[in-house]
């Protein structure tokens, strides 16, 4: 019968699946860039750069990607290698009273998740009326628009400029032919079945992109990170070539030194940096612990971030000069047409769009661009939540088909209350989910805390020993400084500042939401941002020992941590036949 059990247990070790690794660098990379590089790169850091200074907003946004962006990405990234663990239980190794850092982080995804895949069906959804003989938002004259459309055509036919009464074919097209909008968060209406549709072929195009772990998402990112680019580069140089083009890129990057007095711009920096980084909720742990734990993660940080940074400049060109277009044959000033996030999306670039030779071609490269863009980004997120779960139940959820039984069941969940914000009122359900789920001052008050208990309690000095270790280089010591006091304060100011200029939801600055929902919305950020210090005193209450004991118990790593090269040669010195 003992013979019988040690076979049955034998059986069972070898059905549970190994952890996995990226097979290359180079897959690693391309699902990090994904992941990094978003839609936050195309439709929020170019309006960001003109409405503060132009040229002169890059002043902050270096200054935080050097003192915050880099050594976040950097921490973070070694954390997770170091461990071999995803964002939960890596937090359990190198300081366990921390973890509910990384359970912070993945309730922050689960509401993203939520609510970015129904931009991607939007997206989907314009690529589809893209084929059409003649682009639906081009003119009025359908039978959604109202009386106060007016048509470009019309306007450069009698070389008029805009009536700030009228609304152009694009605006109508996307609020009452896409949206249907409705009066209120209060009136959500009927589901937009059309936006459905595109919903679940999202989700089932994420689901097969990742079901297989590392396996399937190393594969799909190699077309997924990289055509964007290509889409990217296109629309650039068709952007260069239109007339006011010059104007527009004038408008984007002239200097002007005075919004550097506002401490509003150095915070939108930082938030800038933050979201577009990945950095502050443990993803890039959750990525990094696939990697062989000799990798170059000091290398690969600073070429991801350059990327980053990059792509965000190059991709301000690209919009302003198709913007600087549009002012140009609408006869009015850049601001009058700039838009930020959706608006840019699915009003202004489209409409811009229109007015080109063969509309329907570059329409169809710019929404595969949003679409890919915005693929990796939501695919990537869904399995930060899967992996941490994994790690958490190795011998439960390694077994063959448990992996992908899991992803259904929350892909399913994630759909099911996603279906709110596909309805006629839904718009104003994802406004609050981007608002509240994912939160600047939760980011700020995540990376704050996961620096100060890495620099301090963990030891800034014995992160850089780890690097070192994996690498071979040890970073500068201006990391341990940044891990310790810079990143900390810039973080923390930025977090204190948000909840000071905290001002309730509103919708186009004309809709305001009933007090209700704002309490839910605190509710949702609070349902993330409360889970350290809950789950801290759980765990000192549940602990063994006096409370100090637990104290010191609940800040010491873990024993099975790989031993650096200083710490193997203190023990070599201490005894030197051990070694």
């Amino acid at each position: 019968m003992e013979l019988v059990n040690c076979e049955e247990v034998e059986g069972r070790r070898k059905k549970i699946k190994k952890r996995g690794q990226w097979n290359s660098n180079i897959e690693f990379f391309l699902v990090v860039a994904g992941n990094i590089v978003g839609l936050g790169n195309v439709w929020r850091f170019p309006y960001l750069c003109y409405r503060n200074g132009g040229g002169a907003f890059l002043v902050p946004y270096v200054v935080v990607v050097v003192t915050c962006g880099i050594p976040l990405f950097l921490l973070e990234s070694a954390m997770g290698q170091y461990t071999q663990q995803a964002s939960i239980t890596c937090w359990e190794k190198l300081c366990p009273i921390a973890q509910g850092i990384g359970y912070t982080g993945i309730i922050m995804r689960v509401y993203n998740c939520m609510s970015y895949v129904i931009i991607l069906a939007w997206a989907l959804l314009y690529l589809c009326f893209s084929f059409y003989a003649k682009l639906p938002w081009a003119s009025c004259g359908h039978t959604w628009n109202t009386e106060t459309c007016e048509d470009f055509n019309a306007l450069n036919k009698y070389n008029q400029t805009i009536n700030t009464n009228s609304t152009s074919p694009a605006t109508e097209f996307w609020e009452r032919r896409v949206l249907a909008i409705s009066g209120g968060i209060e009136e959500l209406g009927s589901v937009r079945w059309e936006i459905l549709l595109c919903a679940i072929a999202m989700w089932v195009i994420c689901y097969f992109c990742i079901w297989k772990g590392v396996k399937s998402t190393g594969k799909v990112v190699y077309f997924t990170a990289t055509f964007p680019y290509v889409m990217l580069l296109v629309l650039l140089i068709r952007g260069l070539t239109l007339p006011g083009a010059l104007q527009g890129i004038v408008y984007y990057l002239k200097p002007d030194l005075t919004p550097l007095l506002d401490p509003q711009v150095w915070m939108e920096a930082v938030t800038q940096v933050i979201f577009s980084f990945g950095v502050g909720g443990g993803l890039l742990a959750s990525l990094c612990s696939y990697n062989p734990y000799n990798n170059n993660c000091y290398r690969n940080c600073f070429w991801l971030c350059l990327l980053n940074a990059a792509t965000s400049l190059v991709a301000g060109f690209a919009v302003f000069s198709v913007l600087g277009f549009m002012a140009h044959e609408y006869n009015v000033g850049i601001a009058e047409v700039a838009e930020s996030g959706p608006g840019l999306a699915f009003i202004a670039y489209p409409q811009a769009v229109a007015m080109m030779p063969l509309p329907q071609l570059w329409a169809i490269c710019f929404f595969i661009m949003i679409i890919l863009l915005g693929l990796d980004s939501q695919f990537v997120m869904m399995e930060g939540v899967i992996m941490p779960v994994i790690d958490l139940a190795p011998t439960v959820l390694r077994r063959p088909g448990r992996r992908e039984l899991l992803l259904l069941v929350f892909s399913l969940f994630c759909f099911s209350i996603s279906i709110l914000m596909i309805t006629e009122g839904g718009m104003y359900v994802l406004q609050v989910f981007d608002y509240y789920g994912m939160n600047a001052s939760s980011k700020l008050f995540l990376s704050s805390l996961q620096c100060l208990t890495m620099g301090w309690i963990f030891g800034a000095e014995r992160m850089c020993d780890a690097i070192e270790d994996m690498t071979g280089v040890r970073p500068s010591r201006f990391f341990s400084l940044c891990w310790r006091y810079l990143t900390p304060l810039v973080c923390t100011a930025s977090f204190v500042g948000s909840l000071a200029n905290y001002k309730p939801l509103t919708f186009n600055r004309t809709y305001t939401y009933p007090v209700w929902v704002n309490v839910l919305g605190w509710i949702m950020m609070l349902s993330s941002s409360l889970a350290v210090p809950v789950l801290a005193v759980y765990l000192l209450c549940t602990g063994k020992g006096s409370l100090k004991q637990r104290c010191i118990h609940l800040c010491q790593c873990a024993d099975d941590l790989p031993l650096t090269r200083k710490q193997r040669e203190e023990l070599s010195k201490l005894n030197p036949d051990a070694m």
